[in-house]
């Protein structure tokens, strides 16, 4: 391998670690509050993928643009998901929450699949097809702009649970359920909160990576299972952790791809993942207090 192809797998992992750190960040935001995994965390990305598509071809905006829209649209979404779907069914059994948001996710894609057939469309942004170099790798101005999009979106998050009353009650829920009804704090509402935040993150991180991704029913499902894969290693719960998760996978599949041949790039990734529940079950960067 020469040290340019090297440069270029490590900022193309970099870049795309990005956008997954902000789709793990919702779903370790929604793990967090509701203690459930959210199988339809990719198939509500694929949704903000169409909507951005759509808006783009029917209204001419600019997938960047859309973000003003469909965020708020989505995390209106995400609440009316917990309300409507979550909410009667949190006192069910776990593997009946996971079946519940499993059925969720196939509904949705089979929905898109009908509506829109399995064709796979592209969108070009005003800033598609730019790039320049840097050293000996190319850096695309799409991948760029996506990844500082996610990690400024991800950092406002942060700042929004640390210095907000929403989200310190978010966090109080978090940490202690029964201490944050007592003190009284609206859970429903605030779970409700919780998976609209969860849902407006892969509204963005759909946007972001839609002038340079495809947009078909099934696209979400390769970010879903990376974003398994993110929230474990930083961590169940961990919201920094998922942020730092996401370049360490995103690098992870960049190299596993420069130096193996086809989908043997993912080897690479899940080699990591089994490691890290081996020896190290809370997560690379989870602490003692790490879910």
């Amino acid at each position: 391998m020469t040290w340019g192809l090297l440069l270029q797998a490590v900022i193309s992992g970099l870049l795309l670690g990005g956008v997954y750190g902000l789709v793990a960040s919702g779903l370790t935001l929604i793990f967090g509050v509701l203690r459930i995994i959210n199988f339809a965390h990719g198939a509500i990305m694929m949704l903000a993928m169409y909507a951005s598509y759509w808006l783009h071809a029917l209204g001419g905006v600019d997938p960047y643009l859309s973000i003003l829209l469909t965020a708020p649209l989505f995390f209106v979404l995400g609440v009316g998901v917990q309300r409507v779907v979550i909410e009667p069914n949190r006192r069910a059994a776990e593997h009946n929450q996971l079946l519940l948001t499993l059925g969720l996710a196939l509904f949705l894609e089979n929905l898109a699949l009908v509506l829109w057939q399995g064709d796979f469309r592209t969108v070009r942004s005003a800033i598609s097809g730019t790039s320049f170099m840097l050293g000996d790798a190319l850096v695309e101005g799409a991948r760029l702009v996506a990844c500082a999009g996610a990690v400024v979106v991800c950092v406002g998050l942060f700042a929004w649970l640390r210095l907000t009353d929403a989200g310190k009650a978010l966090r109080a829920l978090a940490e202690e359920p029964e201490g944050a009804a007592l003190m009284g704090i609206d859970v429903t509402r605030i779970r409700g909160v919780a998976f609209g935040m969860g849902a407006a993150c892969v509204a963005v991180a759909g946007a972001l990576v839609t002038p340079f991704f495809y947009v078909a029913p099934d696209v979400g499902e390769s970010f879903n299972i990376m974003a398994f894969v993110v929230v474990v290693l930083g961590g169940m719960g961990n919201f920094l952790g998922a942020l730092l998760g996401g370049f360490v996978i995103g690098l992870a599949e960049s190299l596993g791809a420069t130096l193996l041949p086809g989908s043997l790039k993912y080897l690479v990734v899940f080699l990591l993942f089994v490691l890290v529940l081996l020896l190290r079950p809370e997560g690379i960067f989870g602490g003692a207090r790490g879910r």
